[in-house]
């Protein structure tokens, strides 16, 4: 089961998906990364993802890029080490910024 949790800032909008982030459930992410796509900067924070499988990582570039065709900007925040040894391995954090907390 995946949960999504959206907070809107002044001047961002924090997506935070929990659980796992894979072939089962990405279509609700790519949902709500959908309907983000408008927003100016949006943070997608991956602290509460224990798994992500290739489909979740195809959503997340998928979201980037509406978001980029709409002017706006995507960053991730991720304190996981295997998620961001994923997130480096596949060369993401170069077209992507990737910190390790939201802050």
């Amino acid at each position: 089961v995946l949960e999504i949790s959206v907070e809107r800032h002044d001047d961002y909008v924090l997506c935070r998906p929990a659980g796992e982030l894979d072939a089962y459930t990405v279509a609700q992410f790519r949902e709500a990364l959908t309907e983000l796509a408008e927003e100016s900067y949006v943070l997608v924070d991956l602290s509460d993802v224990p798994f992500m499988d290739s489909a979740g990582l195809g959503a997340l570039i998928g979201g980037i890029r509406r978001a980029r065709e709409n002017d706006g900007d995507v960053a991730v925040a991720c304190n996981r080490p295997a998620l961001t040894r994923l997130l480096h391995t596949t060369g993401f954090d170069r077209i992507v910024p990737v910190r390790e907390t939201v802050e």
